[in-house]
């Protein structure tokens, strides 16, 4: 009599089905998105099929059937290339598939697929700033790659961070070259960093690399403008550095935020007085359009108009007397300080009357003196003694000054020969002439 196993031909048959059947493999852990459709466009309809065969292969994690299709693909094609680049990397061939990757942007830099790859081969080799470099080349292309752009951010604030820490440790243990070295690494990756700029500015300033220190002021407070003390670090270090003017500038945009701040507002002050620079009010910008100037207006002129001359200039003013209501005070003690104008013996200054063209040359001559004395050189075109005047003869007070702004051709002599000694001087006619004058030293 037999006996009968059904449990062991059940075990068998099982065994025999289950040898049967094929484990899909995972799907790829890294990203693969579609090739752009211009790299696809010169495949023949039967290579373009075997290429969608191959690509989904790859997305299935059938990294060694990939392998075999994409090589029978046209090797000329970049898009041969980086599907053997994504099967090589999805059997861990790294080196081949780096080789593929660099073959296929060598040959179509455009190419945003190859660099994601070999950005996330670096990723996996622990290159993160060769990974970092070739994000960035994607995301030059298409800013807003949805992939990409969160990657290389991410990426980025990893690397940051570790440099930044890199670098504190190496202050910290007084390797300053290393430190900076680090810090600078920074900047490469993110050069809006606030901190790695202020960090840089601090070294440079203490290694007494004032100009080194500025460019990287100037940078934090282009990318913080309303951070109040790196504008005035900026400031302060500017002025350091000697360059008050645009010192000033960083204080007034410092003094926009901070209005109320007592010690910014005396530092502006300072600045201005220094820099011979004052506040014009309204009645300068009416000048041009007086019927005639007077001796405020022409002082107010010739200060603002030849600021940077006079900046620094700290001869004391003479006593006068009748200024303390003109809007032009200012200015009056300037340009009578430097002896430009000058004041009367009651110590009077008049500053609203009318300056005659006789007065305005020998103010222009004072002034040509003036400039003389700060090293510019001024060419007559004109002999003074050969200079006929119909209405001026050799005996009147104003003649020699009249002859040689004439001379200076800062001031014309029309064909009639007549200068007008006793007329004024329109606004219009007295800034042309200044502006004559200034262009003669520029």
């Amino acid at each position: 009599m037999k006996r009968k196993f059904p449990g062991l031909f059940l075990g068998v048959a099982f065994l025999t089905l289950w040898s049967c059947l094929t484990v899909p493999p995972p799907p790829p852990s890294f990203h693969i998105e579609s090739l752009p459709p211009s790299l696809v466009a010169g495949l023949s309809l039967e290579e373009r099929i075997a290429f969608d065969d191959a690509w989904t292969s790859l997305k299935q994690g059938r990294g060694d059937k990939a392998q075999k299709m994409f090589a029978r693909l046209s090797p000329q094609n970049p898009a041969s290339a980086v599907g053997l680049g994504y099967a090589y990397f999805l059997n861990n061939d790294l080196s081949a598939a780096e080789e593929s990757f660099k073959r296929a942007i060598e040959s179509y830099p455009e190419i945003p697929t190859a660099r994601i790859g070999l950005a996330q081969l670096y990723l996996k080799t622990g290159q993160n700033e060769k990974a970092l470099t070739e994000l960035r080349e994607v995301i030059k292309r298409d800013p807003e790659h949805p992939w990409a752009k969160k990657e290389y951010e991410d990426l980025r604030a990893r690397i940051t961070e570790e440099l930044s820490a890199q670098a504190e440790s190496d202050l910290k243990q007084g390797l300053t070259e290393k430190g900076k070295e680090a810090y600078l690494k920074v900047l490469f990756y993110d050069p809006e960093s606030l901190a790695a700029n202020l960090a840089l500015a601090a070294i440079y300033k203490k290694e007494n690399k004032l100009s080194n220190a500025l460019v990287h002021l100037k940078a934090a407070s282009t990318n913080a403008p309303k951070n109040k003390q790196v504008l005035k670090d900026y400031a302060a270090t500017l002025l350091q550095a000697g360059q008050a003017g645009r010192s000033l500038e960083a204080y007034e945009r410092l003094l926009e935020l901070d209005p109320n701040n007592t010690e910014v507002l005396g530092r502006v002050e300072d600045l201005k007085n220094k820099l011979g620079i004052y506040e014009l009010p309204s009645q300068y910008e009416a000048i041009p359009a007086a019927e005639a100037i007077s001796r405020e207006h022409a002082a107010a002129l010739i200060v603002v108009k030849f600021k940077d001359v006079m900046a620094g200039a700290t001869a004391a003013p003479p006593i006068i007397v009748d200024i303390a209501t003109s809007w032009a005070s200012k200015f009056i003690l300037k340009a009578t300080a430097l002896g430009i104008l000058d004041v009367y013996d009651n110590h009077t200054f008049l500053p609203k009357k009318m300056v005659t063209r006789a007065e305005m040359a020998e103010i222009l001559m004072r002034l040509v003196n003036y400039l003389k004395q700060k090293g510019y050189r001024f060419i007559q075109q004109f002999e003074p003694e050969k200079i006929q005047i119909a209405d001026v003869s050799p005996d009147n007070y104003y003649f020699q000054p009249i002859t040689q702004v004439i001379a200076y051709e800062i001031m014309n002599l029309p064909p009639q020969k007549t200068f007008r000694p006793e007329e004024g001087l329109s606004g219009q006619e007295a800034v042309g002439i200044l502006d004559i004058l200034l262009a003669l030293i520029k």
